[in-house]
């Protein structure tokens, strides 16, 4: 059953996704449409197995969802708006010193 997670619940999985570069280029490309897992893996040049495992992440963070066509699954994300938010996240402007990392950026996992 799927439930509405709450407001920092909802910034919390999004960061968590978006702290992977794969994941968003994955999350970038299915802005613009949706996609199936061989066509994304051919177009990223990732391995289909590495790719299946940012997809599971994907949607166990509650970004993307699969649509059953045929005999293939074809993934779009959950909500348009994630689209428009992702495309305001890459238009602001961070202040950032060039020898600095983020704290967690060691950090590894998902949702």
């Amino acid at each position: 059953m799927l439930t509405i997670a709450p407001d920092i619940e909802v910034l919390a999985r999004f960061g968590r996704a978006l702290a992977d570069p794969i994941r968003c280029r994955i999350l970038l490309t299915l802005r613009e449409a949706p996609a199936y897992p061989s066509d994304l893996a051919d177009l990223l040049e990732v391995s289909r197995t590495r790719l299946s495992n940012h997809l599971t992440c994907l949607r166990d963070c509650g970004l993307v969802v699969t649509v059953p066509d045929g005999r293939r699954t074809r993934y779009e994300l959950v909500d348009a708006r994630l689209g428009h938010a992702l495309d305001d996240l890459r238009s602001a402007v961070l202040a950032v010193e060039g020898d600095k990392s983020c704290p967690d950026a060691e950090a590894k996992g998902c949702c």
